[in-house]
């Protein structure tokens, strides 16, 4: 315990101000709550994760009552905008040092997880990584835990059933960052590996990207299909060139990760939407009994908003907080933590799921589906499942 202390102390003099070194963290009592420092973007062009996130973290507490392993539990939220490393990696030593969390958790995009890796390992305080889906994320901290998924463990789904499929020719769009850059790498090697041709690989910018010129230069080609990885949030704008630019009506089939055709945004993107088929690891429309009970949840909890990838990712992230407390007893350490989240195997709205206990990655299925429209709304619904899905980096060879 004294040496934590130190190890907090050590990493604040180098890293903070002097009025946060005045706020060092004392040691917690028993009766003390558990606090957890949700850092996710409720401001900026990625606020609808934040939304999500946030909503599905308060839908758990809500659900399952806000203590476990005989400790109270709160939530202590922060906006850091979703673009702004510096920020995030602020605002979770404030949150170590000055509020006194035991897990940190949120982070909406890659840049902003790797922000804050190094602030969980100073302080030895776990992380809980609900959204951002970059490979390599865990590695940059042995704090780190995954809840949400990896870019590479949803996309190489897709390349082996497009080539499968009828798809010979395609042209790649991903955004200009490190997930868009694993997407475009595992389709590109699980589609060509299987007989595959990539035709042209295109990176749209992450900020402000205009689609239609990329959109245009898949046109162009004239491929079989275009291949999208974009963030969450950013799919209707794609959609909104595939369907303007033609390429739905001149016979190039849009092929994608589920971020694209997100379910909050899905029943906005219209008919053009009809019939894209995505790879992604969580549908509303996942037809088990604990999903359509966390839907009608989510959904009256939240005035109709529909859950999707993100809020899944959340919910189960405090599902590993809660029996980590519960398996030690509510004993707070980051060490102890940390080993009761490895290797936790439970029933997600999502499907069955696995915490590696070695590289603290998440193991689960992978689904394709197609958009369809059910009861006047449209949906991503599944035809297809891939049990088990390890990230393909870290399976074994």
């Amino acid at each position: 315990m004294h040496r934590a202390h130190w190890d907090r102390r050590n990493f604040l003099a180098a890293a903070a101000s002097g009025a946060a070194v005045a706020a060092l963290p004392r040691t917690a009592m028993a009766a003390d709550p558990v606090k957890v420092g949700l850092i996710v973007p409720k401001t900026g062009p990625f606020a609808s994760t934040g939304r999500q996130v946030e909503a599905a973290c308060r839908l758990y507490m809500q659900t399952n009552g806000d203590s476990a392993g005989g400790r109270k539990i709160e939530l202590v939220v922060r906006d850091d905008t979703g673009t702004a490393p510096e920020l995030t990696k602020r605002l979770a030593q404030e949150l170590v040092v000055r509020d006194h969390v035991s897990v940190l958790a949120g982070f909406g995009l890659t840049p902003l997880a790797f922000a804050a890796a190094p602030v969980a390992t100073e302080t030895k305080v776990p992380m809980i990584v609900m959204a951002a889906a970059t490979s390599v994320i865990p590695q940059r901290s042995p704090f780190i835990v995954r809840s949400g998924f990896t870019v590479p463990q949803i996309t190489a789904p897709m390349g082996e059933w497009a080539s499968k499929n009828g798809v010979r020719k395609v042209v790649t769009l991903v955004s200009d960052y490190a997930p868009g850059i694993d997407s475009e790498k595992a389709f590109v090697k699980r589609f060509t590996e299987t007989g595959g041709t990539i035709v042209e690989s295109v990176r749209a910018p992450l900020a402000n990207p205009d689609f239609a010129p990329y959109v245009q230069r898949a046109k162009d080609a004239k491929a079989d299909a275009l291949f999208v990885f974009v963030p969450s949030g950013v799919g209707s704008a794609v959609m909104k060139q595939y369907a303007e630019r033609g390429l739905n009506t001149a016979g190039m089939k849009l092929i994608c990760t589920g971020d694209v055709t997100d379910d909050e945004q899905l029943n906005s993107m219209g008919d053009g939407a009809l019939g894209v088929v995505s790879s992604h690891h969580y549908s509303a429309a996942h037809p088990s009994a604990a999903n359509k009970k966390f839907v009608q949840a989510f959904e009256k909890a939240n005035k109709g908003l529909r859950p999707n990838f993100m809020a899944v990712g959340g919910y189960d992230g405090m599902r590993v907080i809660y029996e980590a407390l519960r398996k030690t007893q509510g004993k707070g350490g980051g060490d102890a933590l940390l080993a009761a989240m490895k290797g936790q195997i439970f029933e997600s709205p999502r499907g069955p799921v696995y915490i590696d206990a070695q590289t603290r990655d998440i193991v689960q299925n992978v689904y394709l589906r197609k958009v369809e429209r059910k009861d006047g709304e449209l949906y991503n619904v599944e035809f297809a499942v891939i049990n088990d899905v390890k990230d393909p980096g870290k399976e074994k060879k």
